[in-house]
């Protein structure tokens, strides 16, 4: 088995803790619909309790576990074991986010054990020095985001966005960079692919609007409506 081909440019999104139970399944649902919908790939952070059911109900979704130990099957009560997440149906993790930072080593010893699974390493960044040192661990995906804006509705400026995708590619240029700190519209998914995000994605800012699944389907439509665009201007083959 290899880690899946996450198709570009993707759209990602969590729901973090704002919501639990039915309610994740309804937006994996409503995620794994605009998917097929847009034919775009969504990325979806499930909550660890939930990731089982969602992988059964939404087979398009890209699921990644929102955080994982690093242990083996043995003695780790409490402990999050990386093949009880693949086998729940997780195909990537989630590291070093604000809300559960890590230091670099544990940051380097996650991707391995993820590497050793065929599971994706999704590692966020605080800051283009962060974004450089991670990107020399060759992560799968880096999403490097000012920590200060996640969940606050501002989202990077244009400069700071090319800035980190040129750090992160004049060091591996396999790596995939996403943006999603502060996303609220679906244009902001836009113009960030459009300035050379491989994906762009939102969290707090989308669970809290007052439509969550109107808006989720706008903005993987604006994935769709970039990627377009992208191939009409020969930035993307077809």
């Amino acid at each position: 088995m290899s880690k899946v081909k996450i198709r570009t440019p993707f759209f990602e999104t969590s729901v973090k803790c704002y919501i639990y139970g039915d309610a994740v399944l309804e937006m994996a649902k409503a995620a794994d619909a605009a998917s097929v919908k847009y034919d775009v790939d969504v990325l979806f952070i499930v909550p660890l309790l939930e990731i089982r059911r969602v992988r059964e109900q939404c087979p398009n979704l890209i699921i990644a576990a929102p955080y994982m130990d690093t242990l083996r099957p043995g003695r780790g009560m409490a402990s999050i074991l990386p093949e009880a997440l693949k086998d729940a149906g997780a195909q990537g993790v989630v590291i070093n986010h604000c809300e559960r930072p890590m230091t670099l080593t544990q940051i380097k010893k996650t991707i391995d054990r993820a590497n050793e699974l065929d599971m994706f390493s999704f590692v966020c960044a605080d800051t283009i020095d962060e974004a450089k040192a991670v990107a020399q661990l060759h992560p799968d995906i880096i999403n490097p985001e000012p920590s200060e804006l996640i969940g606050s509705g501002q989202a990077s400026d244009m400069g700071y966005v090319m800035e980190a995708i040129r750090a992160v590619k004049a060091i591996d240029p396999g790596i995939l960079v996403e943006q999603a700190a502060g996303i609220t519209t679906a244009q902001q998914i836009y113009d960030f692919i459009m300035a050379g995000s491989e994906a762009a994605g939102a969290a707090s800012g989308l669970i809290s609007s007052p439509d969550p699944h109107a808006l989720l389907d706008e903005m993987v439509r604006y994935v769709k409506k970039a990627r377009e665009d992208l191939i009409a201007l020969g930035r993307l083959n077809a």
